[in-house]
């Protein structure tokens, strides 16, 4: 089948990603919302070549978005036969302010791109800007839920035993799942207490540390696994194959709900930072192990700690609760 104008472009494009070697999610990222956009421009305005594409037609999309709502726009009908998504128990919910900020990203980035290729006189993404977005407070894990969560993995099966040590690990080092996920045992610094990660989103090595109590724990994970596995995997499945991040994320659903809490990956590594936070850290060191491109992400992200966590911060400096006063 023959490609249109705008097709053979978004091609181009995605293979300009892979030669810059950009990461798999990254370029995943944007073929998914940029041929939902293409898909939008042919079906609703009878658009298919890039220089057709208008201002009007994003500001238009991004209405479109907020007004049809979650699955309601599909790169191929034929796709509706095999997914289902009105089967989905968020169909036509909103889309969040946030993922419609990452789909004008995307598209900015592609128009961009055809601009420096040449391809355009007249860049209509120049006047577009970002939604508005109403900041959702990260959910801290407390101690107590934490311990309640750990206690319900069961350490007498490979599968239980490597889970327990993954939230451990994510607890107490701040990395990504899905750096985790790609860990061997030999990127781990028992002297100093650290860990290179090589596979990184925006493929940028760093370290994270690690405290003496998971240097035990690692340590024993490590004799334990040895009797299971031969794999270099540091977190490998029962068959010795890599753990994927979707299989890891459904396994920790389950074992939350029996702890009677909602966790996700992401949740602890945000856990790790606020508390990070809370107990001294600065954020120019967070936001190096954490792998931001910049303190400013950092900020943005972990400013809204909870007014009681401020409070009880506050009590450990408050000026003049160090200072001797006079009766």
């Amino acid at each position: 089948m023959k490609l249109s104008d705008l097709e053979f472009f978004l091609e181009d494009f995605l293979a300009y990603c892979q030669n810059k070697n950009l990461s798999r999610k990254t370029i995943n990222s944007y073929e998914q919302s940029l041929k939902l956009f293409v898909a939008y421009l042919k079906n609703q305005h009878d658009v298919d070549k890039v220089k057709e594409v208008r201002v009007g037609h994003i500001r238009q999309y991004i209405a479109f978005l907020q007004e049809r709502g979650k699955y309601t726009v599909v790169n191929r009908e034929s796709s509706k036969l095999v997914n289902f998504p009105e089967n989905r128990m968020d169909f036509k919910k909103e889309v969040s302010s946030i993922t419609i900020n990452n789909y004008i990203r995307n598209i900015k980035v592609f128009f961009n791109w055809l601009k420096q290729e040449g391809e355009l006189l007249k860049n209509p993404v120049e006047n577009i800007s970002q939604i508005k977005t109403v900041r959702r407070q990260k959910k801290g894990i407390s101690q107590e839920e934490f311990n309640g969560l750990i206690e319900k993995f069961d350490y007498t099966k490979f599968h239980g035993y490597r889970n327990k040590i993954i939230v451990l690990l994510l607890q107490d080092t701040g990395m990504r799942i899905g750096e985790c996920l790609e860990l061997t045992a030999d990127a781990i610094d028992f002297k100093s207490k650290m860990i290179l990660l090589t596979k990184t989103k925006g493929n940028k090595e760093r370290y994270v540390y690690f405290s003496n109590v998971l240097q035990r724990e690692l340590k024993q994970y490590l004799k334990f696994k040895d009797r299971y596995t031969e794999s270099e995997l540091l977190f490998p499945t029962t068959k010795g194959t890599p753990l994927s991040i979707q299989s890891f994320e459904k396994q920790l659903k389950d074992v939350s709900k029996m702890a009677g809490i909602d966790v996700h990956p992401h949740m602890i590594r945000n856990n790790f930072a606020r508390h990070y936070l809370l107990n001294g850290g600065d954020f120019y060191t967070l936001s190096r192990i954490l792998g931001h491109s910049s303190v400013t992400v950092t900020e943005a992200a972990y400013m809204d700690l909870t007014r009681e966590e401020i409070a009880k911060k506050f009590q450990n400096h408050s000026p003049l609760s160090k200072w001797k006063m006079q009766n």
